[in-house]
């Protein structure tokens, strides 16, 4: 287990690469991993994308409970600290992330105002964002963050001044995004029209018309087909292939059920998914629903709770070995279990078993519907858990995000 660090510099995917290969280099699914590894690497989500309103429901989430979460964009653990937890542990392989995080918990501990807090991660386009990072941010962050976000490309700009423009649209994320819609124009349809629809009706009225025929059209079934057309989505190839067993075979198939339901199973104005995946940005003030940590009514509590999250650049498995038993009353794992191995599902819960309190919780997602836990992991360790598949199942369906195909709850049993 590492703090961030120099190491944040000199041993960029590291990480990752322990936790994608699984085959030999020169092999076709090695090649694969590799390309992948190489890509997750750099910064992937410039926001989460799992529904952290769902993730508090399930957990049950009171003040008091001490959590361990992977970090990913940040949106998740900023949403927790509205139900004032003790502490949030917060892990991630990809020090892209970590840079992101750390400068998310500076933003609310040192920007003057939610104004600028907002200014600065909600709304797009704002010249003075940089300045603001170099004023108010950079001095008080440490030295490997700061290395990461004022690292200059190939034309002299720095790595900040993502934020002087729309930082959603970077990333691997933004670009699947902008490549999804560009694809749409190619045949004649812009996605973003779907946010003049005033209401699901209409919602559904221009996907059935304008979208859904695109996922049948050859080249796109043809390019979908391809591990590696879905690792901007940070879909690696081991979750490749369990996701397309949730369709007919075709990936063309599972993304057009996903894009469905993000499309039309929730009003525009309650879901700021679908805004940053079809007007590629988020709502302004008042205009529909906001991430948690941007909401004008939660910044002071923010404010007072920000302390209460720790970041760390580890593995989950070997940030839990060191973490005392009993320690832990929430689990939150997103979709990483996906990327696993037999050993590796093993090794974590044993140690998520080893540390959970009485009456822990553990939520993650997978790309596949059904919880991929059974006859994987020990049946020694599963016993110790319950399944809560009904509940599971009705998270699942109110998950605003809308691309995975479950969500899952396990309570840890009475000893």
């Amino acid at each position: 287990m590492t703090d961030l660090s120099g190491e944040l510099v000199f041993q960029r995917g590291r990480e990752v690469k322990k936790a994608v290969y699984q085959n030999r280099a020169l092999s076709r699914a090695g090649v694969s991993e590799r390309l992948f590894a190489f890509l997750f690497s750099g910064l992937v989500y410039p926001q989460i994308w799992e529904d952290p309103e769902i993730d508090m429901e399930a957990m049950a989430l009171g003040e008091g409970h001490r959590i361990v979460t992977i970090a990913s964009g940040g949106c998740n653990i900023l949403a927790y600290l509205t139900r004032s937890p003790a502490r949030i542990d917060a892990v991630d392989l990809n020090t892209a992330h970590i840079a992101l995080n750390r400068m998310k918990l500076a933003a609310l501990r040192h920007l003057p105002s939610q104004a600028d807090l907002f200014r600065f991660f909600g709304a797009a386009g704002n010249r003075h964002n940089s300045a603001a990072y170099d004023r108010f941010l950079a001095p008080n962050l440490d030295k490997a963050t700061r290395h990461y976000w004022e690292r200059r490309n190939w034309r002299g700009k720095r790595r900040i001044e993502l934020f002087d423009g729309n930082f959603y649209h970077s990333g691997l994320l933004g670009l699947f995004i902008a490549v999804g819609h560009r694809a749409a124009k190619l045949h004649g349809v812009d996605p973003a029209r779907i946010m003049q629809a005033g209401d699901i009706s209409a919602q559904r009225r221009f996907f059935e018309e304008k979208l859904a025929p695109i996922f049948d059209r050859r080249l796109l079934k043809w390019a979908t087909a391809r591990k590696s057309s879905l690792f901007g989505l940070g879909i690696p190839p081991a979750q490749y292939d369990a996701l397309i067993t949730s369709g007919d075979g075709s990936m063309a198939s599972v993304l057009k059920a996903r894009l469905e339901k993000l499309a039309c199973g929730f009003p525009l104005k309650d879901n700021y998914f679908a805004w940053q995946a079809f007007a590629r940005r988020y709502p302004a003030p008042g205009e529909a629903a906001l991430p948690a940590y941007l909401e004008k009514q939660n910044y002071a509590l923010l404010k007072a709770n920000v302390d209460r999250v720790a970041l760390r650049h580890a593995n989950m498995i070997d940030f839990l070995a060191a973490k005392d038993a009993g320690s832990v009353d929430r689990f939150v794992l997103l979709d990483a279990q996906d990327w696993m191995s037999d050993a590796q599902l093993n090794a974590l819960w044993t140690e998520i078993t080893r540390t959970a309190a009485a009456g822990a919780r553990v939520i993650f997602r997978t790309a596949a519907e059904p919880t991929l836990l059974p006859g994987r992991v020990s049946p020694s360790l599963l016993d110790q858990w319950r399944y809560e598949e009904d509940a599971s199942r009705n998270f699942s369906a109110r998950d605003r995000s809308a691309i995975y195909g479950g969500f899952h709850l396990y309570v840890k049993k009475a000893a």
